[in-house]
Parts: C-alpha cells; sequence; structure tokens
C-alpha cells in the first residue's frame, strides 16, 4: 500500500466517454482513457483493506490491491504478471465486464467511490502489450495428449489457453468465422474494437491452439467421432438460442432477434456485404440488411444486449428508440435495499448508449405485432402490475393501463438466451461456460473455462 492516504484525498476519476455528438457517428470505442498520471493517483486508492471483498466478488479472483500497488508504484510489468496469473484476456474484461469488484470495493460502501480496477485493468494491459511485455510462450513442454475444444467464446478461449500452457495439444472448432463468441459477433464494437480479439488470438496461435473455423460440431456427433480422435472434449458453445416472442404478427418483416442484428453490423465493419433490404415482403433472407436507418425502433428487453441495440441503432440513423422492459423499474441510486453491499446492486443502470437517446419504459407487456402488407407498423403494448404470488413463487402479472400502440418499423428483440439441453457425454466430454451455465457474464464464462481446464488436467493424469 504505497499511499496509505490516497483513499482518504483522491476522488474517484472516470475516463469516460467520448462526446456523444462524435461518437454516435462511427464505430470506434467510446470510452475514453486517463494519462499515466492519473491512473497511477487512481490505482493508489485501492487501500488494502485487509479484507479484499474484491478478492470475494470477482469470479477469476483477481488480485485488485496487488497490482494496483504494483501499478501506483510504476512497475507496470509486475501489474501485468500479477494480474494476468488469474485473468487470462484482461483486455477484455477490462472493456466490457459490470466490474463486480468494484460494487464489492470498501470504499463502495465507505464512500461509493470504489477503485477502478476495471479501468486500471485495462491500462495495465494496454501497457503491456505496448511495452513488449507479453509475449508468446515458447517453452511449453507437451505431454502427447489433445483436447478439442467445440467453441471459442470466453470460456471456450479460456480453457483452450490454460490446457495449451498445461501441455496439451489444443484443437478450438468454431462454427464462425473467426473467434471471439459474443465478445464478436455480439458485444458491438464501440465497446469492444475486435482489433483486440485478433491480437489476442494471434498470440494464442503462435503459442500452438490450432483454430478450425467454419465447423460446426452438432452434440450427437460428440458423442462418437470427436471422443475417438482427442482424449478429451470441452464444450463450450454458449447459449446460441434466443428466447423468442409468440406475440400474433411474429411473421412481419421488421421482427428480429437482437443478435441477428448486432453479428450483422459487426461482420459488415469486418468487411462482409449482404442484401440491401427487401421492400414489402414478408419473406426473410439471412442475407438481408437489417438497418434502422430512418425507421423507429423498438428494443424489448431492458438488459444489457438491449443496450447494445439502441447505440447501434443510433449510428445506423434510426429516427428514434423505445426500450421497454416487462420487468419493473430498478430502484435508483447507488444502494440496493434487497441485495447490500457486498452482493451486486439491481439498481438502474445507464449506459453509454442510453445517454445517446432513448425512452425507457417499464412493466410493459407486449401483445400484437401490427402491420401492413407484411411490414411491421407498430406494436401493442399494455402497462403491467406485479402481484405477490399467494402461493409462492413468480408473482403475478395483472393488466393496469390500457392498450397502446408504439409506433415501429422495426423491433428486436433482446430478452436473453436459453440455457441449452445436453445428452449424456461419455467421462472424458465436459461442458463449460455459459453452456453449461446459462447465459450470464464474460468474466464467469472465463472463470468456468479456467475450472474446467482444471478438472480436464485432473482427468488425463490420472
Amino acid at each position: 500500500m504505497g499511499n496509505p492516504k490516497a483513499f482518504l484525498e483522491i476522488h474517484r476519476q472516470e475516463a469516460g466517454y467520448r462526446p456523444i455528438h462524435d461518437r454516435i457517428h462511427d464505430f470506434g470505442e467510446v470510452e475514453q482513457t486517463l494519462n499515466t498520471r492519473e491512473r497511477k493517483l487512481q490505482a493508489s486508492r485501492c487501500m488494502d483493506c485487509g479484507v479484499p471483498f474484491c478478492h470475494w466478488a470477482c469470479p477469476l479472483g483477481n488480485k485488485a490491491p496487488e497490482w494496483n500497488d504494483a501499478l501506483y508504484k510504476g512497475d507496470w510489468e509486475l501489474a501485468y504478471r500479477l494480474l494476468n496469473s488469474t485473468n487470462p484476456f484482461p483486455e477484455f474484461t477490462g472493456r466490457i465486464c459490470p466490474a463486480l469488484c468494484e460494487k464489492a470495493c470498501v470504499l463502495n460502501r465507505f464512500n461509493h467511490e470504489p477503485t477502478t480496477n476495471r479501468e486500471d485493468e485495462c491500462a495495465i494491459t494496454e501497457a503491456a502489450f505496448r511495452e513488449g511485455y507479453i509475449q508468446p510462450h515458447t517453452d511449453i513442454v507437451r505431454r502427447g495428449k489433445k483436447v478439442a475444444v467445440i467453441g471459442a467464446g470466453p470460456a471456450g478461449l479460456a480453457a483452450a489457453n490454460d490446457l495449451n500452457l498445461m501441455g496439451y495439444s489444443v484443437t478450438v472448432f468454431e462454427k464462425n468465422e473467426a473467434a471471439g463468441g459474443l465478445l464478436r459477433y455480439g458485444i458491438p464494437n464501440f465497446k469492444l474494437n475486435k482489433a483486440i480479439i485478433d491480437r489476442r488470438i494471434k498470440l494464442l496461435e503462435q503459442e500452438g491452439i490450432e483454430f478450425r473455423y467454419g465447423e460446426a460440431v452438432e452434440y450427437a456427433a460428440i458423442l462418437s467421432q470427436p471422443t475417438e480422435q482427442y482424449d478429451a472434449v470441452v464444450i463450450a458453445t454458449g447459449t446460441p438460442t434466443a428466447r423468442d416472442l409468440k406475440a400474433p404478427g411474429r411473421e412481419l418483416k421488421g421482427v428480429h432477434f437482437a443478435l441477428d442484428m448486432l453479428s450483422q453490423q459487426n461482420r459488415i465493419l469486418a468487411g462482409m456485404e449482404f442484401l440491401p433490404e427487401a421492400s414489402g415482403k414478408a419473406e426473410r433472407s439471412k442475407d438481408e440488411r437489417i438497418t434502422a436507418k430512418g425507421k423507429d425502433v423498438l428494443v424489448i428487453g431492458g438488459g444489457d444486449t438491449g443496450s447494445d441495440c439502441i447505440g447501434t441503432a443510433h449510428r445506423q440513423g434510426c429516427k428514434s428508440v423505445t426500450q421497454i422492459e416487462i420487468m419493473p423499474r430498478p430502484v435508483e441510486g447507488p444502494d440496493d435495499p434487497q441485495n447490500p453491499w457486498p452482493n451486486w446492486p439491481r439498481t438502474l443502470k445507464t449506459t453509454s448508449s442510453h445517454e445517446e437517446g432513448c425512452t425507457r419504459r417499464w412493466n410493459i407487456n407486449t401483445l400484437e405485432f401490427l402491420g401492413e402488407n407484411g411490414k411491421l407498423t407498430g406494436v401493442k403494448v399494455q402497462e403491467i402490475d406485479w402481484k405477490p404470488n399467494p402461493d409462492g413463487g413468480r408473482p403475478i402479472m395483472v393488466e393496469k393501463g390500457k392498450p397502446e400502440i408504439i409506433k415501429a418499423e422495426l423491433v428486436l428483440l433482446a430478452m436473453g438466451f436459453l440455457k441449452p439441453e445436453h445428452p449424456e457425454y461419455p467421462a472424458n466430454v465436459f461442458v463449460c461456460g455459459d453452456s453449461a451455465n446459462g447465459a450470464s457474464l464474460v468474466v464467469r464464462a472465463m472463470a468456468s473455462g479456467k475450472q474446467t481446464a482444471l478438472k480436464v488436467d485432473e482427468f488425463l493424469s490420472k
């Protein structure tokens, strides 16, 4: 603890976002950076509190007090080594993690000004790449055993990375044209530039991991062929099935899953081309362009995916964006009485995309999609309320207001994803990440991948 008074004398300072009038015209990362002096001052605020609840809150067990102290003292290489000892890809979490550690920080309890752990770890990692502290491991001793990893998302990459460093020959199968999973095809470029992913994948390839793209492996096939070719198989296929909304008019042109729009936009930025939007036909093509340009957009779902749709719609040139959520409005302010510190507070979250302009509504149920000539023109919704269930369990939804129509030419369904069901696998097949636990955070997927790598190593070491 280099400066024992820093947490009393220095206030929390976030890097902030680029100005709205500037950032909505491109897909560059919206978050800015602090200069080296300011970043070191922020790291000095970590108070070495004795009982580091940040360790407890972080699924990876990141040792924030240790690498913050090294950062404050200017030892960027040591800071990265300490950070990388628990976190395989801090350049990802440093950009997109909700920072569970910060909400559990003692300073958050003390004055609601927690240490800027997320921004600090991003700065540490970028400095490590810039200064050449990160080099491929060339001294890996191979153990003569092969492992297949199905899926190149955060969980699969974390498992593949650890298994490779343990000496196993790792092959990663990915159905898409590049690695990253939702990091690449779900999270917009304005939150995570895809060059950041490419940089890490290049490093993993240099360390010996083989990536095979465009190869979808079905669960049924895992029961036979791959298990014969490999000593162990890790399934990290995520949650590919989005939750649908079976309301009348769902077939109208203009109603899409959120991920269809987000992944398509990311592919366009990577150089892919799509057919122009068809006029007036209900039939759809997966190669057809989904665009919010000049449209009133309705996002159904109040989570991070919905927020990403809002930011993307603005950059595509939408006329307006409305976001509705069937659940009640979260409590405002830093504290959640139902989930007190050091737990994660379920409070109202306003993202950079919300700041760019959006009408937000809660307790709204979708009744029907309306349209003319096969094209969406609006959505009939109704305000509802939730009453306690006398038998316990899920509250009961009751009608509250009169039905109304929200004008919309584009609806994006952002209501989460369904946990996949797996058959019973042989003993050498392991499931991890969202595929095993259901849709969750990137940091939890990475932690699951690392834990699964240990289980594979234990199994193969018998």
